[in-house]
């Protein structure tokens, strides 16, 4: 992968066994002013192995589902947690599970949001819009239980 200028794109991972998910995700995001770059995993065993590769440029954000084949998204979230080389990454949750379970262990487990996987494509772009847009280091400095959760 070339070594781009980080200040002008977004670099992002999907991690998502559903390619319907991975398209529409895709598509809205192309439709959003910010520049993006896009990487899409099915699992999270390909995430991790994604992630193990020196040669790669770490992703900005990382949008983890969590109901996935072969490692689960709670699996993958305390993999990436535990390795420094990526301290610096952003998870957001990104499931269609709203149960306040996974969003109090997810929080715990260190990623920075939690979102609900919204049902239609203008929904969907408006989420990825705020992510986009989101002041990490002024969220990530102010993140508490009640802004884990992001909602339109």
């Amino acid at each position: 992968m070339e070594t781009q200028d980080q200040d002008n794109f977004l670099s992002i991972l999907l991690a998502d066994d559903d390619k319907d998910d991975r398209f529409f995700f895709q598509e809205a995001l192309k439709e959003i002013e910010k520049k993006t770059t896009v990487q899409t995993v099915i699992d999270g065993e390909q995430l991790l192995d994604y992630l193990s590769k020196p040669e790669i440029i770490l992703p900005h954000v990382i949008f983890l589902d969590l109901n996935m084949p072969r490692k689960n998204g709670l699996e993958c979230l305390k993999g990436i947690r535990n390795n420094n080389r990526f301290k610096d990454i952003i998870i957001a949750i990104y499931s269609t599970s709203a149960s306040e379970h996974d969003v109090t262990e997810t929080f715990l487990k260190g990623a920075n949001l939690y979102i609900k996987k919204p049902y239609d494509y203008l929904s969907l772009k408006k989420i990825l819009e705020k992510v986009v847009n989101i002041n990490w280091q002024l969220h990530a400095a102010n993140l508490n239980k009640d802004n884990f959760v992001l909602t339109i």
